[in-house]
């Protein structure tokens, strides 16, 4: 406060005071020396420089968080990057002259995308060259991972019944293979990245094997191989082309164990898939 401010004060409360106390100005005859409050100015002027530095940043300041929030973006990315690895636009570069052992040895040394980080054997595929069917999965599961070998578990044994039951069989006149050579981890759907990553080594098998008819077992494959997004019910029981290689869709043999609802469309659509391959076979 100002002294000039505080004499005011005063001068008023001393003539209040003796005016309801019934004394003279008199009493008052000394005079009182204010000085102003440079401690409250201090004090006031140091709350706002403090305001101030609450609401401006010092350009260091300012360029020390911006260093913080790049480091947690980039903390960030890497997180990204180790749950899914964005793979490459590679692809198996194949001749007339490769074989599907060459395909097999690439593939158990590819490191396209994440799924090579967990797997435990890589799965190639399966059965006879120039086959009469190619039957193609989504990916490999727990057994087929250990083994190495597409379908081999429980829905690997209801598969070989299935073609069995249409005069198919993966030691004779059968090629096996997935979309994916590699288990997904907890037998999850293998992600599009992966899936893109590793369509070039079935491409190649494809065009070694030149099967007469394909079989696709399940949405992942049906919808790789025909590029598109459909659900299997809308896919099942008609025909399709693949580079000219007639096409059909159906259950996957574990949808079969989940639903045996299921086993009566899959029966009508592999007795259309039969007729089909005989009337081919026949030309």
């Amino acid at each position: 406060m100002k002294a000039d401010e505080k004499q005011l004060i005063f001068n008023l409360l001393k003539n209040a005071s003796a005016h309801f106390n019934g004394y003279t100005k008199d009493v008052y005859k000394s005079e009182q020396n204010f000085t102003d409050d440079e401690e409250i100015q201090c004090i006031k002027q140091e709350n706002l420089e403090k305001l101030e530095q609450n609401t401006i940043q010092t350009p260091i300041e300012s360029q020390s968080q911006q260093q913080s929030a790049v480091q947690v973006q980039s903390q960030n990315k890497i997180l990204e990057q180790n749950q899914i690895k964005t793979p490459e636009a590679e692809s198996f570069t194949h001749t007339s002259k490769t074989t599907l052992e060459e395909i097999a040895a690439k593939i158990a040394r590819c490191t396209r995308c994440t799924l090579a980080r967990t797997r435990n054997n890589v799965v190639p595929g399966m059965g006879v060259e120039n086959p009469d069917v190619l039957v193609i999965g989504e990916g490999p599961g727990y057994d087929e991972d250990k083994q190495g070998l597409p379908f081999v578990g429980k829905a690997g044994i209801l598969l070989d019944k299935m073609l069995a039951a249409i005069g198919l069989d993966r030691k004779s006149n059968c090629y096996i293979a997935n979309i994916v050579k590699c288990r997904p981890p907890q037998n999850r759907d293998p992600f599009p990245q992966e899936q893109d990553a590793c369509f070039s080594f079935l491409e190649a098998q494809i065009n070694i094997l030149k099967p007469k008819m394909i079989l696709c077992m399940g949405k992942i494959s049906s919808n790789k191989m025909l590029n598109q997004e459909a659900p299997i019910g809308t896919l099942r029981g008609q025909f399709f082309e693949y580079n000219n290689i007639p096409l059909m869709v159906t259950y996957h043999p574990s949808a079969l164990l989940r639903n045996e609802q299921l086993k009566r469309p899959a029966w009508d659509d592999l007795k259309m898939f039969k007729a089909k391959l005989d009337e081919i076979k026949q030309k």
